[in-house]
């Protein structure tokens, strides 16, 4: 469990107010993001240095000996670390099997085997599914999202729709595994639950995912794509070799948790040294005339660095409120004024608007005694609520940015209802499942 410590509350002080309204600002730059072109880690790393100096004022004011400052300070910092490590391995091994045209060959394949409109809309959104549960859904989305595109280019509607069906897909794929999502992974390295509980959430996370896909499988064009004369896209020498360490970097990850209790990073770490030193042998091995050879550093180079440093901003942000004693004052208008219950499905509506991370780590740093059921409802809520509209995830954000105006916020908010009986029909799924 997180550490406790003791918060400072001083949230009734103007410095307090003012760190908050330094976040709200900083957010407000992240929410128009796809407007203003500015990199959502910018303002919230500078929001995050500006709340720790006001932080480290209000502990002097109050007193506060300089060691507790710097454990909560290195608290964060601990969570922070864990976490980047491990997301780092994982878009590194993304990356390479990106580069050894893994995914390529994969699009290539669904283009040419001349599958029509509805078949494609099926097939793109169950891969989103299963492919967000090992790979983190914006990757997901804009991977199969290549897809749609490329099968999709003369007709707008097919695209509009199949990218709704990816955002819901891929936000409910990365629900039910701790590799899914930040937000489950936080919950499995602050053990709250454990590896294996997560897929208690498997069904819940299908019906979120059926409903809404059904529904929308009847809009979908009964035709067929043009025929392609596309080229079939082979994969890379290695290529097949990188997913199987992948899988054995996972499994590696998984026992460094539950047999040696280590954080689970140091398996990923491990699984990185071993991509590495396979990355040599290829280096040395193959070189193709006119291709560059394969270099480990350019696909840790080619990382989501903006996702990361994002989260770097996040957990300081957040951890510096919650130490001045907002994060208590939240817990107990929600989770004490309304009961588990409610508190966790509203954290989902909540993540249709605000980012699931920063709420996520909120909710983990309130010091919340529930059990497991609703500690997987929050996982479950947190992860799929932000389906509800394009703004409320990674993967519909960036979809935007793809589609090239054929999928909007409005073309998403259409099919909001649907989503949104979805949703609740996957909190009921819960309740009978595991209530």
């Amino acid at each position: 469990m997180a550490e406790e410590l003791s918060n400072l509350d001083m949230t009734d002080t103007h410095r307090g107010i003012y760190t908050v309204l330094i976040f709200l600002v900083a957010y407000g730059f992240v929410m128009t993001e796809e407007f203003t072109h500015l990199s959502k880690s910018k303002p919230v790393i500078l929001a995050a240095a500006i709340i720790w100096a006001h932080v480290a004022i209000l502990a002097q004011q109050k007193g506060v000996p300089a060691e507790q400052l710097h454990a909560a300070f290195e608290h964060d910092l601990k969570e922070y670390a864990e976490l980047m490590l491990f997301l780092l391995v994982a878009m590194t091994y993304i990356n390479a099997m990106a580069e050894r045209n893994v995914f390529e060959a994969l699009r290539s394949w669904l283009v040419r085997k001349q599958f029509g409109y509805r078949q494609l809309f099926i097939i793109t959104g169950v891969i989103a599914f299963f492919l967000s549960a090992i790979a983190d859904n914006l990757t997901s989305a804009l991977l199969v999202g290549a897809v749609v595109l490329a099968v999709g280019v003369d007709n707008p509607k097919f695209v509009s729709i199949s990218f709704v069906n990816l955002v819901v897909a891929a936000n409910a794929g990365g629900a039910f595994c701790p590799f899914g999502d930040i937000t489950t992974l936080m919950v499995w390295q602050a053990e709250y639950a454990e590896f294996f509980d997560f897929f208690k959430l498997f069904i819940p996370s299908v019906v979120n995912y059926a409903i809404p896909a059904t529904v929308m499988y009847f809009a979908v064009p009964d035709e067929q794509p043009k025929a392609s004369d596309e080229a079939a896209v082979s994969m890379k020498p290695g290529a097949i070799a990188i997913c199987a360490m992948f899988l054995l970097t996972i499994a590696a990850a998984v026992s460094f948790k539950q047999v040696l209790h280590l954080p689970p990073f140091m398996g990923m770490m491990a699984g990185l040294s071993v991509l590495m030193l396979y990355g040599h042998y290829l280096k040395t091995q193959y070189t193709v005339e006119g291709e560059s050879r394969f270099d480990i550093f350019n696909q840790v180079r080619h990382a989501e660095w903006d996702t990361l440093l994002f989260f770097f901003g996040v957990v300081f942000a957040v951890g510096g409120l919650g130490y001045i004693g907002y994060l208590e004052l939240m817990s107990s208008a929600m989770y004490e004024g309304l009961g588990p219950t409610t508190a966790n499905i509203l954290i989902g509506l909540i993540s249709a608007v605000v980012d699931n991370i920063p709420v996520m780590f909120a909710v983990l740093n309130m010091g919340l005694d529930m059990d497991l059921y609703q500690w997987l409802l929050v996982t479950l809520t947190a992860g799929v609520g932000g389906s509800l509209l394009s703004v409320g995830s990674a993967a519909g954000v960036a979809l935007m940015g793809q589609s090239n105006h054929r999928y909007t916020f409005f073309s998403h908010l259409k099919w909001t209802p649907a989503i949104a009986v979805g949703y609740a029909a996957s909190i009921f799924t819960h309740y009978l499942i595991n209530g």
